[in-house]
């Protein structure tokens, strides 16, 4: 059913859910929201499963007007969204109704923002998600971020009994300087004499930060006199954190399948909601930590959804 009319766009929103993951093989990018725990959570709180699609909004969203009736959910990046001009708080649903006008103005803090609709977002399936990738325009509203004149549509879904929340302890607050832990590797042994300099740096976020990777600078990182300056192109991992020619780490994201840099580190799985929300000129530092503190706080993070998931199923009943 038609749910919104895209009045104005923003500079990018797409069409995003938990990503295609059998595709890799054949050098399809994962795709799917950058910040994953936002993009559960909304969908948790209008009654969605979490892997229901959502747009995902970048810095500044976009205005729409709503079509049909539909409860939705704004989490992520502090957007200050607004329903006929009254404000209308994150993490928490509100009913929007036919004729309402929905405004998402900039970010005020992180850069990323999630908004879940009842049902979920109605595009078609391609290779089991309707992320959108835009690089190769797969999936979405045909591959592309929305424009205006846009009509999206949402699938069938019950609307709420009453308005739902989450607890403002479990919040996240995006600082403008950010600790992301990594593990050394999986090419740290090309950087022996640089790794610790590379730990205890602090590097900026810079404009080219995109769902690709999000480019760093701060001081070089220095290979070791004998490793050369690239290796045989090799499959890549949201979170690894590459270092080219010029001594200034990427950090890789999820429409990167491959690279032919080493990489001197990787971010942990439960720390890459922190880059998706990192905004040009916020500051990162790396913290290593090892394999099996990498496992132990995925785990913790996987025990905190899950309480989320059990605290609107006592207060709601989900």
């Amino acid at each position: 059913m038609e749910l919104f009319a895209v009045r104005n766009p923003g500079p990018m929103t797409t069409v995003q859910d938990l990503g295609r993951l059998a595709f890799l093989d054949r050098g399809v990018p994962l795709s799917g929201a950058l910040d994953p725990f936002a993009c559960r959570v909304a969908n948790l709180l209008v009654g969605n499963p979490e892997d229901a699609a959502v747009l995902e909004i970048t810095v500044m969203g976009p205005t729409i007007e709503v079509l049909t009736p539909a409860d939705i959910a704004l989490t992520g990046a502090d957007m200050g969204m607004t329903i006929n001009q009254a404000p209308i708080r994150a993490w928490r649903t509100v009913r929007a109704n036919p004729g309402e006008v929905i405004r998402i103005p900039r970010a005020a803090s992180g850069c990323r923002a999630y908004l879940a609709v009842t049902g979920g977002i109605d595009v078609p399936l391609m290779m089991g998600s309707r992320s959108t990738f835009v690089r190769a325009k797969i999936g979405g509203v045909q591959g592309r971020g929305l424009i205006k004149g846009d009509i999206l549509h949402r699938r069938a879904g019950s609307l709420l009994t009453r308005p739902r929340e989450l607890p403002d302890e479990w919040i996240p607050r995006y600082a403008r300087e950010i600790a992301l832990r990594a593990v050394p590797g999986p090419q740290d042994d090309a950087f022996r004499e640089g790794i610790d300099a590379f730990f205890g740096a602090s590097y900026e976020v810079t404009q080219q930060a995109d769902r690709m990777g999000c480019r760093l600078r701060g001081p070089a990182v220095h290979r070791d006199g004998e490793s050369p300056e690239s290796i045989v192109t090799e499959p890549t991992m949201p979170g690894n954190v590459q270092v080219p020619a010029d001594g200034q780490p990427i950090i890789l994201l999820v429409e990167q399948t491959s690279g032919g840099y080493a990489k001197i580190a990787t971010v942990i799985t439960a720390d890459l909601p922190n880059v998706a929300q990192a905004m040009p000129g916020n500051i990162v530092l790396f913290e290593r930590v090892t394999l099996e503190d990498a496992h132990r706080l995925y785990r913790e993070q996987q025990k905190h959804l899950q309480q989320i998931r059990e605290h609107l199923k006592r207060v709601y009943g989900l």
